[in-house]
């Protein structure tokens, strides 16, 4: 009874204290993750506090493996007292943690009233943490034996059932490692809603292991653990330029899986991988990461998941279970937000061709898989084709898109799924081990058949980081802009950033490094970058030469790459650092950073580096490549001396420093013309890089700015640059006063510009500014992205604050642009929401700016726009707010009415 007395009262006690209370618990960026291996997580909240001025005064966390005794203010693991402190990103620094164990901890503040406030409790729970308690083994099938794993097709099923005894079963967690794909079913039922798990590394030196809470799906009594494995980027069995085929990893696919369980009388076990599992060949008869997948129905084995399935004519002696070496020495826990199903899209029209094929339209360009459902006769042959476009005759084309594509027969054809019917009533056919770009699906059969448009769905894949950013104007181009970017950007995010979701799939970095902004504006993707930065750091040789994708198979480091590509590494770290203010991967990669910027000072001359790609795809002009690279090693020196500043390291801040000043130096003195204030030939990649970057002299930047203006005007207003260009020109223009002439460019709808492709027809954005270029044209890219960023800091105007970083104070600048009549720009921060909206009455302009709790902002308004009224939301007009140099005010948190004119 007196249990139950207190846990009311800490229910009346949290709803007493919800209207301020902590929100939106996360340890390690995640909700409630299991299977972490930190020693020391990350724990983040925000205040839910809408008040005008709300503030967080102080903190304490309490960590402890007993939920009501954490809800009660007990921390038996840590418990930090009040800190005096508006952190709200702080790492776990109590008792050490213990493997499989569930921790349970609450925030409480103080608010801008010294009114303690309590939030619900949460929890993480943590994994193998040492890879010396595995107890399972690596398994494969026999199939592995004497070299010939990379030649057999079918994808491998194993097997293992056990008895609980009759015990009730408290708790229960999977924890699989893969070198491959899988799919982990318990008791005929799939685990978990992911998709090609575990994400894709450099698997000689890193693999991942995924945790499942499985305590529902067993049972008691006897239960049965079924896994399918796939090939992914481990065993590639289709062939491309790439050399992923020839990969130094490749294998058979193999496994490693401990089942803990937790029974009610507190007894634990442990159902691991040994020689007693079996395995047999699966109906998956092929499957290709890069090309499709093939399967087999009338191979099916029903129940072969389940307990009490036959499986005596499993394990023969062709196709053992054989142990395994495990591919790498680094079996470490998977944690970002997974690649799921996350958007069903049914098909809009079907067009029938002849008797046997029918062709799908989805209405839109993705990223993902076709589900298709069909009742025939059993060995009857279905192909579904996937394509962007479709030829003149209206069949699906994939010459856009093939130009990788190296086939050895015509037994993998590409983009193209086969499935084999079995002849049991409806049947439902999704590939497990694969995605494709496409449009449209041709569905051929080997029998003349009737369809319609309920008989093919197609499943928008992507990595399912949720979305924090919305852009909506009264230009429905730039509506459809940012959409289609942003199904781009998500098209091209499968637990590492990259290039196209069909002809390559690679993680190409200059693509990745151009589209951070675009990324870090619109979803909470940390987690994934964090994960792509580790596989840079797996991939790094010890020179400090990156390769130019990664996960690379050894292709990469000696083309392709260079300081315009590969300085991700010093690039990401430090948005990263930016719009979350948590500088952990800064300090994960700053040995890997200091090795690249020094690598590219070995061979640079006289601070200038001619080692890159340059401004790939241009429209036309030409920039060098010795310009853009030797701009990107200034980057990665400012970043680096900028980053040794916050850790402490005062020889190498003062070292870098330095060097970006003579690199800064070598490149006005060789490319600018200080008397005409032009860089190189005047074009706007020349003129645009340098003022993006920070590199014009001071006193130039007036002059240079106005020279950019000039010569788009020249080029009538249209872009005329190239990947590194399309991230400068924009900001380059509206960041130095020409604000209008940024939005006209990018506004525009004939070629070349991002509307063009939107007026053909465009829902994702494109490879190539032509829509009917002769190579370089996949439908679906984000290297041209940049734009999207563009909106939220140019038209919102919103910006991260570098002292102040994760926008505890947030740099407003928004352009009221001619030829927009609203706009309305939202971005979920690390401490709220972020909105700023404006809209013009007449000759006046009404902009409306939110700011969230224990945040700040610093205001600049355009010099020839004057302030008649500032209101906050409540309706208060009597301000007094702290004034900015020139025409600008520092704002607390609040929401904001000023009427402009």
């Amino acid at each position: 009874m007196k249990s139950i007395i207190t846990i009311v009262n800490v229910l009346i006690f949290c709803i007493l204290t919800n209207a301020q209370q902590p929100d939106k618990l996360r340890c390690e960026h995640l909700i409630n993750p299991l299977g972490i291996d930190e020693n020391s997580p990350r724990l983040t909240w925000l205040l839910n506090d809408a008040r005008f001025g709300a503030i967080q005064n102080a903190y304490r966390i309490i960590v402890g493996t007993d939920s009501l005794a954490v809800a009660l203010g007990q921390g038996t693991s840590w418990d930090t007292q009040k800190v005096l402190s508006d952190k709200m990103l702080v790492s776990y620094q109590g008792q050490q943690l213990q493997p499989f164990t569930k921790y349970f901890w609450q925030v409480r503040v103080w608010d801008k009233d010294n009114v303690e406030q309590s939030s619900t409790v949460a929890s993480f729970e943590t994994g193998m943490m040492n890879i010396d308690n595995w107890k399972g083994v690596w398994i494969s099938d026999g199939h592995g034996l004497n070299g010939k794993s990379i030649d057999v097709k079918p994808a491998p099923y194993f097997r293992k059932q056990f008895d609980t005894g009759g015990k009730t079963i408290r708790s229960a967690r999977a924890y699989i490692a893969v070198a491959g794909l899988y799919e982990l079913y318990i008791n005929g039922e799939k685990t978990g809603d992911h998709r090609l798990d575990p994400m894709y590394t450099r698997f000689d030196r890193r693999t991942l292991y995924v945790t499942f809470d499985v305590t529902q799906q067993l049972q008691s009594g006897l239960n049965a653990i079924g896994v399918l494995l796939g090939n992914g980027w481990y065993n590639h069995q289709s062939t491309a330029v790439w050399f992923f085929d020839r990969a130094p990893w490749r294998d058979r696919p193999a496994f490693c899986m401990d089942l803990h369980i937790t029974y009610q009388d507190g007894s634990k076990e442990i159902v691991a991988t040994d020689r007693s599992w079996r395995t047999h060949l699966s109906p998956v008869i092929f499957n290709s990461i890069y090309t499709a997948e093939h399967y087999d129905a009338r191979l099916e084995q029903p129940g072969w998941n389940k307990a009490g399935f036959d499986e005596s004519n499993w394990n023969t002696r062709r196709n053992p279970i054989i142990l395994r070496a495990a591919p790498s020495e680094r079996i470490v826990s998977q944690q970002l937000h997974p690649i799921r199903n996350v958007e069903c899209i049914p098909a809009q029209s079907v067009m029938q061709m002849n008797d046997t094929t029918w062709i799908f339209d989805l209405g839109r360009n993705i990223a993902g898989v076709s589900e298709f459902n069909i009742q025939g006769d059993a060995g009857t042959v279905i192909r579904l084709k996937h394509a962007e476009i479709l030829d003149k005759n209206g069949w699906p084309d994939m010459s856009n898109i093939e130009a990788h594509y190296r086939p050895t027969d015509n037994s993998d054809p590409f983009q193209t799924d086969i499935f084999i019917l079995g002849g049991n009533g409806v049947e439902t056919f999704m590939p497990r081990f694969n995605y494709k770009g496409f449009q449209y699906v041709q569905v051929t059969s080997s029998k003349p058949l009737q369809l319609t448009t309920a008989n093919l769905t197609g499943w928008f894949m992507h990595s399912d980081v949720p979305p924090i950013g919305h852009v909506e104007t009264s230009n429905p181009i730039i509506n459809k802009m940012w959409q289609a970017s942003n199904t781009s950007y998500l098209s091209n995010l499968f637990g590492y950033p990259t290039d196209c979701p069909q002809r390559e799939k690679n993680g190409w970095t200059g693509d990745a490094q151009i589209a951070i902004e675009t990324a870090l504006y619109n979803f909470d993707g940390i987690t994934v970058y964090e994960k792509w930065m580790a596989d840079h750091r797996d991939e790094q040789q010890p020179n400090g030469v990156l390769p130019s994708i990664i996960p690379s198979s050894g292709w990469g480091y000696e083309w392709g790459n260079g300081p315009d590509w590969t300085s991700t590494i010093a690039i990401i770290p430090w948005y990263i650092y930016l719009f979350y203010g948590d500088s952990r991967l800064l300090a994960d990669c700053y040995d890997n950073i200091r090795r690249y910027v020094d690598c590219i000072t070995g061979t640079a001359i006289e601070g200038l580096t001619t080692w890159g790609l340059g401004d790939w795809i241009p429209v036309k002009s030409k920039t060098p490549i010795e310009f853009t690279s030797s701009v990107y090693y200034f980057v990665d020196a400012t970043i680096l001396a900028k980053t040794a500043v916050l850790f402490g390291k005062k020889a190498d801040a003062e070292k870098y420093a330095a060097l970006a000043q003579t690199i800064r130096n070598a490149i006005n003195n060789k490319y600018l013309n200080r008397a005409t204030a032009i860089y190189g030939e005047g074009v706007q990649t020349e003129m645009s890089v340098p003022l993006q970057w920070g590199v014009v002299p001071d006193d130039l930047r007036m002059k240079v700015s106005a020279n950019l203006a000039r010569r788009v005007e020249s080029d009538n207003k249209h872009l005329d640059v190239g990947l590194l260009g399309t991230k400068a020109i924009l900001n380059a223009l509206s960041e130095n006063g020409y604000s209008d002439l940024a939005y006209t460019v990018a506004a525009q709808k004939d070629f070349p510009s991002w509307g063009w492709w939107i007026v053909n027809g465009a829902t994702t954005f494109y490879e190539n500014w032509p829509i009917d270029a002769k190579n370089d044209l996949s439908l679906n890219h984000i290297m041209f992205g940049e734009v999207n960023a563009w909106f939220f800091k140019a038209l919102g105007g919103i910006k991260p604050d570098p002292e102040q970083p994760g926008f505890k104070n947030v740099i407003l600048q928004p352009n009221f642009v001619t030829g927009l009549t609203y706009t309305t720009v939202k971005h979920q921060s690390p401490y709220g929401e972020i909105v700023s909206k404006w809209e013009r009455k007449k000759k006046d302009i009404i902009y409306a700016v939110t700011i969230p709790a224990n945040s700040s902002a610093d205001l600049y308004l355009p010099e020839q726009v004057q302030v008649k009224k500032i209101t906050l939301a409540d309706g208060k007009t009597n301000l007094s707010l702290q004034k900015n140099t020139g025409n600008g005010y520092h704002l607390q948190a609040g929401s904001y009415i000023f009427d402009l004119k």
